[in-house]
């Protein structure tokens, strides 16, 4: 999957994450910032590079702003800012197809 465009999904309370999106020229550069960065960052970068391996995605600046999200939180947002960066609408979701 194609980034097109810059998008962001998710907030900054409490148990939830925000990423965002952009174009990338260099692969996937990914910055996480997170108040459990000591206990969990790694299990962090392994979803969100997970995830991007499964929709596809080969070159985006992504950053991860976690306030400690669970991994089904962070897939989903990630996946949403990479449908929302492609112009995939809600109503054209894979639902079931790219997403496992």
């Amino acid at each position: 999957m194609q980034i097109e465009k810059s998008a962001m999904a998710g907030t900054l309370e409490s148990s939830d994450v925000r990423v965002t999106v952009e174009p990338g020229a260099n692969g996937i550069e990914l910055d996480i910032e997170s108040s459990v960065m000591n206990q969990y960052g790694r299990a962090i970068q392994r979803t969100v590079l997970e995830t991007l391996e499964r929709l596809g995605v080969q070159s985006v600046r992504i950053q991860i702003v976690d306030q400690g999200a669970l991994d089904c939180t962070i897939r989903a947002r990630v996946e949403c800012a990479v449908f929302r960066s492609a112009g995939i609408s809600d109503k054209n979701v894979p639902w079931g197809g790219a997403v496992q």
